[in-house]
């Protein structure tokens, strides 16, 4: 996409959650990496599991797929038992983080301030960070949709420069479409990544703010990734159920 003179590489990342053993996961990288070989102009990231990250690593050197993690911890080192680092998954072969998915904001107690503290280390260690927001079902319905974006971007951004965030992916996930065959119409979507590019250049300054990729996720399905990727201010999509197959995967790709 381009927007003056800034050319924004669309980005569709999988996001494979609690799913797929290391040996389920070394099929469908596979399978994805055959299937998207003739793919230009798009960027293309999957986040396995961290049991799978180094075998998926191997598998996408010299590929089109880019491999991303799920979660970080702030810390570069320390006892803290099941927490994985910024340089140890550099050292598995990442490029992208995501960091504060709203699954973690509500089952493992993420807020903004732990996602800030992530997306430092994040930034210090060459990672691309994926900076998750996104409202929940009743939060839109009292017109709240706004007032919290303006909290999780502020918060979650806070202390962060431009040399930082430079690259910085953001991804819209309204939580009430995440998982639930519900998505927002293109109107609720176009609407809402404008404001948040808006957002980026009043904290940020324009060049930031053109730069920036937009991501939306919830329910991104082969059938309506078009009409999505249609829209002026969306420049790719955070996929969940939809990046599990290597086939629906692939068509969502090749939009």
């Amino acid at each position: 996409m381009k927007d003056g003179a800034i050319v924004r590489v669309p980005l569709i990342a999988g996001n494979w959650k609690m799913f797929k053993t290391a040996t389920e996961a070394e099929e469908t990288t596979s399978q994805l990496i055959r299937l998207v070989s003739d793919v230009e102009n798009v960027e293309i990231m999957i986040a396995p599991p961290f049991t799978a990250l180094s075998i998926v690593a191997g598998l996408t050197k010299d590929s089109r797929v880019d491999l991303g993690a799920q979660n970080l911890h702030w810390a570069k080192e320390g006892a803290f038992t099941g927490e994985i680092s910024a340089a140890m998954l550099v050292s598995a072969g990442c490029k992208y983080v995501i960091v504060g998915h709203s699954e973690r904001r509500q089952y493992f107690g993420e807020t903004d301030h732990t996602v800030n503290q992530k997306i430092h280390a994040a930034s210090l260690s060459g990672l691309v960070p994926i900076l998750c927001v996104g409202e929940t079902e009743m939060q839109r319905d009292e017109k709240k949709t706004f007032s919290v974006l303006d909290k999780q971007i502020e918060n979650g951004l806070e202390g962060l420069t431009f040399d930082a965030l430079h690259p910085l992916v953001v991804a819209y996930e309204p939580v009430w479409a995440i998982g639930t065959g519900k998505s927002a119409t293109p109107d609720q979507v176009q609407e809402v990544h404008l404001y948040l590019r808006n957002l980026i250049e009043k904290m940020f300054g324009n060049i930031l703010a053109k730069a920036t990729r937009i991501l939306y996720g919830g329910s991104v399905k082969p059938d309506n990734v078009s009409e999505l990727m249609a829209l002026p201010d969306v420049d790719g999509a955070l996929v969940g159920g939809a990046s599990l197959q290597a086939d629906s995967f692939s068509k969502i790709i090749h939009f």
